[in-house]
């Protein structure tokens, strides 16, 4: 059973501002400001006249330049003579690009990259008070890739809610994206992030921990990907992301396919037993099985079966209704097949037990629980994509599909 899945995208805007006067050589921005210092003294015949003594001037190299400058790499600022004492490099909006001067004082370099699209102000100082500018604007991104991010800012998530970022784009720069996205947690949790093919065919990234969270950590993702190139056919990303969320009780469900029983256990203890009927074995209406992750609590949906695959079988309106796998499985209320829980597997997939247990299970259900189905008479596994499948995986296996640490 299956619903539409709806994902949101934000957009942002860069406002350039004036644009200076510049001199380019060989398609590096030079400028300079003259320097000048005094020196006073008697001349050889005691007439006291004070000589002047001009410096050279401050000269810099910016290696962005122009109207339409290159984005997607950072800024790199050189100086002529003499040593750099301070670099600033500041957008429209008052943004800065912080970066590093060399250990021999002759450059400077950004930390990020320049964004696509925004205009750019240097202004640099040298060791002898000088001081020198430079204004560019780069060139505005043909494509715009965008992330949908999981879970929702704020919220409270069982312990094995993993965080799940899919692309609008293909994003060919696994590696050089991966690098931006940094995990903090409270307590210093062990975990991976693992590429994969989202059941919607687009691409995406999840970050697991090596176990199950502990109960009461405090997750923060920062994701500092303006100006970051995801490859060919993927476009830059023009705006950083971030979000945070909570790991709440330690609750765990299995369903025995073979007992036709749902078990509920919180810190250890066991707290619900339900009887419940699942999909019928043999075919596709079989349940999946393995380690599956509570998605959603969806609460009462429609149901159609034309929308998994599975005929006129079924239209209707459903209750209690907790999501499993994005092809369509969860587990919520089914009057109807009353007659079969905690007796016999006959439902189309899904999960299904009585309106009075579905509405106690739903009001004790966190998003996040890990769901496990054991038993025969599965269809197996679901793909890693189709809903949080990375629990099947051992850590060894997750760790190499990471772009930086996998083999």
């Amino acid at each position: 059973m299956s619903r539409t899945r709806r994902t949101a995208s934000l957009t942002r805007r860069h406002v350039p501002f004036a644009r200076g006067r510049r001199a380019a050589i060989a398609g590096t921005a030079v400028l300079a400001a003259a320097l000048t210092a005094c020196s006073g003294g008697a001349d050889a015949g005691g007439s006291g006249k004070a000589a002047m003594k001009d410096k050279a001037p401050m000269a810099i190299t910016v290696n962005l330049t122009g109207d339409k400058a290159k984005a997607g790499e950072p800024v790199t600022v050189k100086v002529a003579e003499g040593r750099l004492t301070s670099v600033k490099v500041t957008d429209a909006k008052g943004g800065e690009l912080t970066g590093q001067i060399a250990a021999d004082g002759r450059s400077w370099t950004s930390q990020r990259n320049a964004s696509p699209g925004t205009s750019y102000k240097v202004e640099a100082k040298n060791d002898s008070n000088g001081t020198a500018g430079a204004q560019f604007t780069t060139a505005a991104a043909d494509k715009v890739n965008k992330i949908t991010i999981s879970p929702q800012k704020g919220g409270t998530y069982g312990i094995a809610q993993p965080i799940s970022l899919v692309f609008d784009n293909p994003v060919k720069n696994k590696a050089e994206v991966e690098k931006q996205l940094k995990v903090t947690t409270s307590n210093s949790t062990e975990g991976s992030w693992g590429w994969m093919k989202d059941y919607s065919g687009q691409d995406r990234v999840d970050w697991r921990p090596k176990e199950y969270w502990k109960p009461g950590t405090e997750v923060k993702l920062q994701m500092n990907l303006n100006g970051v190139d995801s490859g060919q056919g993927g476009g830059y990303f023009v705006r950083d992301y971030n979000t945070h969320f909570s790991i709440g009780k330690d609750q765990r469900i299995k369903v025995s396919l073979d007992d036709h029983r749902l078990t509920m256990t919180r810190d250890g203890s066991e707290i619900k037993q339900i009887p419940i009927s699942a999909g019928t074995p043999g075919g596709k209406k079989a349940s999946w099985e393995g380690k599956l992750v509570v998605m959603a609590k969806e609460g009462t949906i429609r149901m159609d079966s034309q929308t998994v695959g599975l005929g006129d079988a079924y239209d209707k309106m459903v209750d209690y209704s907790m999501r499993l796998t994005w092809s369509g499985m969860y587990a919520h209320a089914a009057p109807w097949n009353s007659a079969n829980f905690g007796r016999a597997n006959t439902s189309s997939g899904c999960v299904g037990m009585s309106n009075a247990n579905a509405a106690d299970f739903y009001a004790a259900v966190q998003p996040g629980d890990p769901f496990e189905v054991v038993g025969s008479g599965s269809k197996g596994k679901p793909e890693i994509g189709n809903g949080y499948g990375e629990w099947n995986e051992s850590w060894a296996e997750w760790t190499a599909r990471s772009a930086l640490h996998g083999s």
